[in-house]
């Protein structure tokens, strides 16, 4: 079998929109500025994982947190320009999905906490 030479940014971009939940929070922030309660409900994924991905995406400069000096504290996680200008990758892997992907291929996956909509 032939090795392909994958391009360095290429491979990394795979690695961020690759990881288990990124593309979904990425899709739910497109949406608006949202609260981590708001993502949380919005998607079936545990807390610490959430957390965990969005200090990935906030170090990766795909999303902004904000901390708002209010009581109590008030943070909101939103898209930065980088962070919206997936918005047309994710859009066609929803588009290509609604074609490709038939609904009795959509399992929901082992411990989730909510069943799928």
């Amino acid at each position: 079998m032939k090795s392909i030479d994958l391009c360095p940014r290429l491979q990394k971009s795979m690695d961020i929109i690759g990881r288990r939940w990124t593309g979904l929070i990425i899709y739910q922030l497109l949406q608006g500025p949202q609260r981590f309660s708001e993502i949380e409900a919005a998607l079936p994924i545990s807390g610490r994982l959430l957390s965990e991905r969005l200090k990935e995406l906030e170090q990766e400069g795909i999303v902004l947190r904000e901390v708002f000096p209010e009581t109590p504290v008030r943070i909101q996680y939103s898209l930065t320009d980088k962070g919206r200008a997936l918005e047309t990758v994710i859009r066609d892997l929803q588009a290509w999905s609604d074609e490709w992907i038939k609904p009795g291929e959509c399992q929901p996956e082992a411990g989730s906490q909510r069943p799928p909509e």
